[in-house]
């Protein structure tokens, strides 16, 4: 019995609401979006990602906005 590993996805994000937010994912990995971007990434299926807000850039206190599986995300369109 052999197990395959979860499907590569590739999602896209736009922060419209925060000065900035941070994507994190389950390996460690953050890509950070400013307000009025978007980014393309790729994640694994059901894997979950962590968006933080960044209100003030000098603070290490970030604010947890939501757990979001990698699956919710919109598609990528490229």
């Amino acid at each position: 019995m052999s197990l395959q590993p979860p499907k590569k996805l590739r999602k896209q994000f736009t922060n419209a609401t925060h000065p900035l937010i941070v994507l994190k994912f389950e390996s460690g990995h953050q890509i950070k979006v400013y307000q009025n971007e978007g980014k393309e990434f790729d994640a694994y299926a059901g894997e979950t990602v962590k968006l933080l807000a960044v209100n003030d850039p000098t603070s290490s206190d970030w604010e947890l906005l939501e757990d979001r599986k990698a699956d919710a995300f919109d598609d990528a369109t490229s």
